[in-house]
């Protein structure tokens, strides 16, 4: 089931789901809004590897914004640090962001339970465009879950996205055994 606006601002008050900086503004029907952060990043390397730490290089969005290329992966960030306690927060890019032709992400849509941190995006773009910081990107949509929670994100050893930032984080996918 989808939080509604109302069930959204009762999580919020319990703290069961916290948005900083929380704007009642940015109150959907059944969603929040989110911001692109001041800063994005590009991988370093050409050609990317699984198994190892593919490092990049983050840089700031200028005021007069910054022009996406198509065929180029860029990682970006959302103002908002969020958590989530109990719900299931789901990330969908905003209408008005896919008219222009950005995906905002790749796979990685959904949130899990004790996710506390900010978004990192995986953009892309199919026509040349500009972006701003501070400009809507995206919406989160949370979901009930049913039944008690064992393993919070926030509390698992192996999360690897735990480490609170206001910048883009790279794949951590060469953490991994396989």
């Amino acid at each position: 089931m989808i939080l509604s606006d109302k069930e959204i601002l009762l999580a919020i008050a319990k703290e069961e789901i916290i948005i900083t900086p929380f704007q009642k503004e940015c109150l959907g029907t059944n969603s929040y809004d989110v911001h692109l952060g001041r800063y994005l990043a590009r991988y370093k390397d050409h050609i990317l590897d699984a198994k190892k730490h593919n490092t990049i290089e983050h840089f700031e969005i200028p005021e007069e914004g910054y022009v996406l290329h198509p065929n180029t992966l860029y990682l970006g960030v959302t103002e908002e640090y969020t958590e989530t306690h109990t719900t299931v927060p789901f990330l969908e890019g905003k209408s008005s962001v896919g008219r222009l032709g950005i995906d905002i992400h790749a796979t990685a849509g959904k949130g899990d339970v004790g996710f506390c941190n900010t978004w990192t995006l995986e953009i892309s773009c199919t026509h040349p465009v500009r972006v701003y910081a501070g400009m809507p990107i995206g919406q989160l949509i949370y979901f009930r879950v049913a039944g008690e929670i064992e393993n919070y994100y926030n509390k698992k050893k192996n999360a690897k996205y735990n480490k609170r930032t206001i910048k883009p984080v790279e794949s951590m996918m060469w953490k991994n055994k396989f």
